[in-house]
């Protein structure tokens, strides 16, 4: 029999959650693979069309699922992309703030290859803990995710989000993520200041040049 439900506690990161019927009735399992065809994620709220099976536990799932096409869905996915293209416009600035400020001599090349550094580091980081998630194996802990952020990952932390679809629906996370961001980028300014610049040359190069 088919319904109309919305979904209800979605899971990104396991890709499962239930849904429960417009008309009333029973709340059924949603997994990602039921989905047909599996052209994106749902997320919380979401009214989708479905086949409610019971399994031979008695227990109820969703399985020929697809999405509902209306306005409401419509203007959300919209809102979506374009916090994605302002995620994406604000990481060009900042690479191409870092790359002109080394270029003329305002920022030493060390700072530049920290970021770099971070961000492949901070990637990988988000990778295992997608990977961990999936498999129920040891997580890494959100404080330390922030960390690398805040020490300069956050770039590599956002294309990580993006790519892998992981974290990236967590608000919380988010907002303390975007003060990292914050924090980050205050620093980032204040070693373009006389301050900063003997920072580095005081602090910074002696520590690399041994």
């Amino acid at each position: 029999m088919i319904f109309q439900g919305k979904v209800l506690n979605w899971n990104d990161e396991k890709g499962f959650g239930f849904v429960e019927p417009n008309v009333g009735g029973k709340r059924a399992f949603v997994h990602i693979k039921a989905f047909k065809p599996r052209s994106r994620r749902p997320v919380n709220g979401e009214v989708i069309v479905y086949e409610l099976i019971q399994d031979n536990n008695n227990r109820y799932k969703a399985e020929n699922i697809q999405f509902a096409r209306g306005a409401r869905h419509v203007k959300k996915r919209s809102q979506a992309k374009k916090g994605s293209h302002f995620g994406e416009t604000f990481i060009a600035l900042f690479c191409a703030v870092l790359l002109i400020s080394t270029y003329i001599g305002k920022l030493p090349l060390i700072i530049a290859s920290i970021y770099i550094v971070m961000s492949l580091f901070t990637f990988a980081a988000y990778a295992i803990d997608k990977s961990a998630a999936q498999n129920n194996r040891w997580r890494t802990k959100e404080s330390t995710l922030h960390i690398l952020s805040l020490v300069g990952g956050w770039p590599g932390a956002f294309v990580a989000q993006k790519k892998l679809r992981h974290k990236s629906n967590k608000k919380e996370f988010k907002r303390v993520y975007w003060v990292t961001i914050i924090l980050n980028l205050s620093g980032f300014f204040w070693i373009h200041t006389e301050k900063g610049i003997n920072f580095i040359n005081n602090v910074i190069y002696p520590v690399f040049n041994g």
